[in-house]
């Protein structure tokens, strides 16, 4: 079976937690016997990074596309492209119609792109999966008005045109199954579309590679975070992953807890938040205590190593639909201190393998990072939690096995091409 996987965008050099769960997720049907090929927009300059797709064995294919819009400010275009936005590509629907040996076509991105995986796949009829990796009907008021305002914020959105003419909407009524990682947002896709099949699929992490001691990998790079208490917070520097809110904490932290060093791991995404963020440190003497550390190339035994050695994995994020840095956090047997997103809500457990924080509420926070500091042992006894759940219920190729099923019961369903 060769399965065609759609991403809204894909540059080694910007890693993020879709692309590594859409890798996790390839790497695990290969084990059992799929063959992935993953399209993509194509990068705008050429770039010497790892492709982790290609490396693992997965065909990578790059198609023209561009966010439609006339009149916008390139900053805002470049955050756009970065993050989010409603791409359009002609050249898709050629290259999609070129690969004759797709059994599934799966979609990791909505809206216009995934429309051109759905008709595509109508009129080769073959099935059409679609996955929901950064929320569609659980989303916070202040991420789903900035949706709604959308890519056509400061310009005209053309696109509009094409998304009417490939029938967008309709895309997550029409696909044959939609997929998400979180229970409640799919409660809510099976209120709203009752005639649509949904399955809850946990994104999963290789746990064997994160119980591989790296530390020393991790202090060669890094040998500032010796003797530290080291809060890791792995992600985009982005005002969704929230970064700047820790920074604010950070003053009060630091005079309880005058060995303590925040590091953020993750390419920046937002420039403007990225450099209030750098002024903010320098303005308030705090680079001692909060590092941007910039980032690793995933599954690199220095972030690996760096999981090891935190006391906990911070997850300050605004909305979170899954969250597959608690995973990798468990995987490495740490602990994890979260907001309380969706995803986490729907993962950690807290006073067993983590804990959780309300944003408005941050003495919640600061009482965690208290207990965390007064009784390392314990705290690695919930990392350690967490490590035997991810052996039992998020290893990445028991989980793959699970949609290789889907693939192959809807593969029956669908009638064959003639």
């Amino acid at each position: 079976m060769r399965v065609v996987h759609i991403l809204r965008k894909y540059d080694p050099a910007e890693w993020g937690g879709t692309e590594t769960a859409i890798h996790q997720l390839a790497t695990g049907l290969a084990a059992h016997g799929v063959d992935s090929a993953v399209y993509a927009p194509a990068l705008p300059r050429p770039t010497n990074a790892l492709d982790p797709f290609a490396a693992s064995g997965c065909a990578v294919r790059r198609f023209r596309a561009c966010l439609p819009v006339w009149g916008m400010p390139e900053a805002r275009r470049k955050q756009l492209l970065a993050v989010s936005g409603n791409l359009v590509s002609f050249d898709l629907i050629g290259a999609l119609w070129r690969e004759r040996t797709a059994a599934v076509i799966h979609s990791h991105v909505l809206g216009r792109l995934g429309a051109v995986g759905l008709r595509i796949a109508r009129r080769r009829r073959i099935p059409f999966v679609a996955t929901v990796h950064g929320g569609l009907y659980d989303l916070p008021p202040a991420v789903r008005q900035g949706m709604v305002q959308g890519s056509g914020r400061n310009g005209l959105d053309w696109g509009k045109i094409v998304g009417w003419l490939l029938r967008s909407r309709a895309m997550v009524e029409e696909a044959d199954a939609i997929v998400t990682c979180n229970p409640r947002e799919a409660r809510l896709i099976a209120e709203r579309h009752p005639k649509l099949r949904v399955m809850i699929q946990p994104h999963g992490v290789p746990a064997s590679r994160y119980e591989q001691d790296q530390r020393a990998a991790a202090l060669r790079a890094f040998p500032s975070v010796q003797g530290r208490t080291l809060l890791l917070m792995p992600g985009r520097v982005d005002p969704v992953k929230n970064q700047d809110w820790v920074a604010a904490q950070m003053p009060r932290l630091a005079r309880r807890h005058p060995d303590i060093l925040v590091m953020s791991i993750g390419p920046c995404t937002d420039a403007a938040y990225g450099q209030a963020l750098e002024g903010r440190l320098r303005a308030e003497g705090l680079q001692n205590h909060f590092v941007l550390a910039g980032k690793l190339p995933p599954g690199d035994p220095r972030l690996i190593g760096l999981l090891q050695l935190a006391e906990a994995v911070l997850l300050p994020s605004v909305s979170e639909t899954f969250g597959l840095v608690i995973l990798e956090a468990w995987a490495a047997g740490t602990p994890v201190i979260s907001t309380r997103t969706s995803g986490a809500l729907s993962l950690v457990e807290p006073g067993r393998d983590g804990w959780l924080f309300d944003l408005a509420a941050p003495e919640q926070f600061h009482a965690a990072v208290d207990e965390l500091a007064a009784d390392p042992a314990r705290a690695r006894a919930r990392g350690e939690a967490g490590r035997a759940r991810v052996r039992r219920d998020y290893d990445s190729v028991v989980l793959a096995g699970r949609m290789q099923r889907l693939y192959d019961e809807l593969s029956l369903q669908v009638p064959c091409a003639t």
